[in-house]
């Protein structure tokens, strides 16, 4: 009998150190392990080029080896798809909050380390949902920790309620406009309500699309970056430029991206460039990269902006 409990006692000595070795096996992955971001790309108006630099941006950080997750969370006008000549997806995030579909279901991978969650035209306001579906969907959210090491949210343009609520619980903001007038009025409006709900504690990264060169990009940047420390006491990081570039409207017209099509082209070059400033490779210090608060950092703002948490 004292044996048999010798016996068990040493199995379960065993076993405890095991455990203990694979918890700490696991803790060193994890310390290995590059931050999980999140970005909230936005724009004051459409015709931008914003989706399309999400997605392109997306398959740049692919590239550099991090694993993406893109949400189109466009949810009035939902099109990441049109952009991979995909048919529209069945299944949606509107399954997904309303408890017919688990994340895992509606996800469409669309390269070997990047995934799309197809958004719903039938969900126009976060805001407007029961708060059992508000939690729903943020439990499933929860999940991609497991799965990418970015989560890029491309989100409807202008100040609709769902799209300060997901740039503001992001880790940093992607903002786009391009040169023209009216694109960079209406971003410095977006900008305007971002800085006036977070009472000035947030990261913005202004991208410039469609420039006609690095210089008209360089001045874009300038004057609002002034306007921005002038009227809202907010600095704005210039993150970089996309020029003008036939090759991106027939990439669109291939329904293709634009990295996959025309790789070397102008565009695609910019596009990488752009990338490596948001979120530099290992031992490069080329801009810092924002903060990482991690998924659940991410979630925890999101509820707050929509209504739960306290």
């Amino acid at each position: 009998m004292a044996e048999g409990l010798n016996l068990s006692s040493l199995l379960q000595k065993r076993k405890t150190s095991s455990d203990q070795a694979h918890e700490l096996r696991q803790m060193v992955k994890e310390e290995r392990r590059e931050p999980f971001r999140t970005f909230a790309v936005v724009s004051g108006k459409g015709g931008v080029g914003k989706t399309n630099l999400a997605v392109n941006l997306g398959l740049a950080f692919c590239e550099g080896g991090r694993k993406v997750v893109l949400l189109d969370a466009d949810l009035g006008l939902a099109n990441v798809d049109i952009l991979f000549g995909l048919l529209t997806p069945p299944v949606n995030l509107t399954q997904v909050i309303g408890g017919e579909r688990r994340l895992e279901e509606i996800l469409v991978q669309l390269h070997d380390s990047f995934w799309l969650i197809p958004g719903g035209a039938g969900v126009q306001e976060l805001a407007d949902l029961p708060s059992s579906h508000q939690e729903r969907l943020i439990h499933e959210l929860a999940g991609l920790d497991e799965r990418a090491d970015v989560l890029i949210v491309d989100t409807a343009a202008g100040i609709h309620s769902s799209v300060l609520s997901f740039a503001l619980a992001a880790d940093a903001v992607i903002l786009v406009t391009t040169p023209e007038p009216t694109a960079i009025r209406d971003a410095y409006g977006v900008l305007k309500a971002l800085a006036k709900r977070s009472k000035g504690r947030i990261d913005v990264r202004l991208v410039v699309n469609m420039a006609r060169d690095e210089a008209e990009a360089q001045e874009v940047g300038r004057r609002f970056q002034m306007a921005a420390a002038q009227f809202l006491d907010l600095p704005v990081v210039f993150a970089g430029y996309v020029c003008r570039d036939d090759r991106v409207r027939e990439a669109v017209s291939k329904q293709r991206p634009l990295l996959w099509v025309f790789p070397d082209s102008r565009a695609a070059r910019n596009l990488r460039r752009l990338a490596d400033m948001l979120l530099p490779p290992p031992n490069v210090d080329e801009s810092a990269p924002p903060p990482a608060r991690g998924i659940k950092g991410f979630l925890f703002r999101l509820s707050r902006r929509i209504g739960l948490g306290d």
